[in-house]
């Protein structure tokens, strides 16, 4: 294997004692290794599994007990001795009856957020499979700091350094340009992290050009801006 190929595999310290050695000792004089290694020193710390499960929101209980206060105030009392276990009665329904409407929609949000961590989830595993794979090219960026990793079959990861956030309103674009094509949308992300990894979402033929522009929020179809990154594959 070729010793330029254990980038990645260094960085993830996945190498065995004499890979390690032998990798180190060329890394002194490879400045190529060297910017890589800068740019995937820790995708497995940016790719954490870790997910924090939502917490309910805090504006719900307030909307309970408003709820709850207002079901009270329009309880009829009737003319009966010791009406109030049945006032009582009624504002404790009305309170269930909210909470319960309350939570319901709290474990809807959930589930919907569980959905999108999931599915962030199999981005990163498959961003840092390509990060990893020593097969796989690593391609300098024009413009920043960072590399364009594609494996064999075309699947590509952009990784990008200290990237600034994008301006109110606006998003960072990715977008695979064929040779002799038109720009394809590949994907859209914030900046703003010390290192920012984007799982390009279309395939990266040879030959392509890999870019990014800062688009509108939501972003566009096709590039309204001069590239601020680009790469050839």
């Amino acid at each position: 294997m070729d010793v330029h190929d254990l980038t990645a595999a260094y960085a993830l310290d996945a190498l065995d004692a004499d890979e390690t050695r032998d990798y180190e000792a060329h890394l002194a004089q490879c400045e190529r290794c060297r910017e890589e290694l800068s740019a995937l020193s820790e995708p497995a710390t940016a790719l954490a599994w870790a997910v924090d499960a939502p917490v309910p929101p805090a504006a719900l209980r307030g909307r309970i007990l408003a709820a709850a206060a207002a079901e009270r105030v329009n309880v009829v009392p009737l003319p009966v001795r010791r009406a109030w276990p049945l006032r009582a009665t009624a504002a404790i329904a009305a309170v269930a009856a909210c909470t319960a409407v309350g939570l319901g929609i709290w474990a809807t949000a959930l589930s919907h957020s569980v959905n999108r961590e999931r599915t962030a989830r199999a981005a990163d595993a498959q961003a840092l499979q390509i990060l990893s794979d020593p097969a796989s090219r690593r391609v300098p960026l024009d413009g920043g700091s960072g590399v364009v990793a594609i494996d064999p079959s075309g699947e590509a990861v952009l990784v990008v350094n200290r990237l600034q956030k994008a301006p109110a309103g606006k998003t960072y674009e990715a977008w695979v340009i064929p040779r002799n094509g038109s720009a394809k949308p590949a994907g859209l992300f914030g900046g703003g992290d010390d290192r920012t990894i984007v799982r390009l979402q279309r395939s990266v033929p040879r030959g392509s050009t890999i870019a990014a522009t800062i688009e509108r929020a939501g972003g566009v179809d096709a590039p309204t801006a001069s590239p601020i990154l680009r790469a050839r594959a």
